[in-house]
């Protein structure tokens, strides 16, 4: 018997659970992502090795130092969001397992290093590595929102509460007090 629990955590029995995931994928708004995370891919390599080799090449100093470095944390991070959506994808049209979806989807980082807007000298680097980079932070927002709204918490999680941060909070603080009070 597999046990269902509720938002509050209270335990239910015959309840139905919808998988956000699985719907997602299947919709047109996963396809709608995955081609513009595609596009990006495309579009970024194209301004690397065209326009934006030409523009590094006219950057002096710092700027083109910030220019190397900004392109690389682009790639990674853009490689990155492909390997999330092509695991996706391959998820979908039964290519893998829920097992080696999960698998590969650990070994995916989606970490966003600091935005770099705020960083001096920004705004001397291109405008078209600088647009780059925002619409990659922006694809990244979704897409780490979206991995955590499917992401599926262990069976052990549940069960404990850490996959609640509140009642896990609210655990600590009881514990605390009751060996104060005993």
């Amino acid at each position: 018997m597999s046990n269902v629990f509720s938002v509050d955590g209270a335990q239910q029995s015959g309840a139905i659970t919808v998988s956000f995931g699985e719907r997602f994928q299947s919709s047109e708004q996963f396809d709608h992502i995955f081609r513009e995370g595609m596009a990006l891919v495309e579009r970024t390599a194209s301004y690397l090795d065209g326009p934006g080799r030409k523009e590094a090449k006219n950057l002096n100093g710092s700027a083109g130092v910030l220019y190397a470095t900004e392109s690389m944390r682009l790639t990674t991070r853009l490689l990155d969001l492909a390997s999330w959506l092509l695991i996706r994808r391959a998820l979908r049209e039964g290519e893998i397992t829920d097992e080696e979806a999960q698998k590969k989807r650990r070994r995916v980082k989606l970490q966003a290093f600091g935005r770099p807007s705020h960083v001096k000298g920004f705004p001397d680097l291109p405008n078209g590595l600088r647009g780059l980079i925002e619409e990659s932070f922006a694809l990244h927002d979704r897409i780490s929102q979206l991995d955590r709204a499917m992401s599926k918490p262990d069976d052990s999680e549940a069960l404990t509460g850490a996959a609640n941060p509140v009642a896990q909070q609210v655990g600590l603080l009881e514990r605390a007090f009751a060996s104060k009070l005993s």
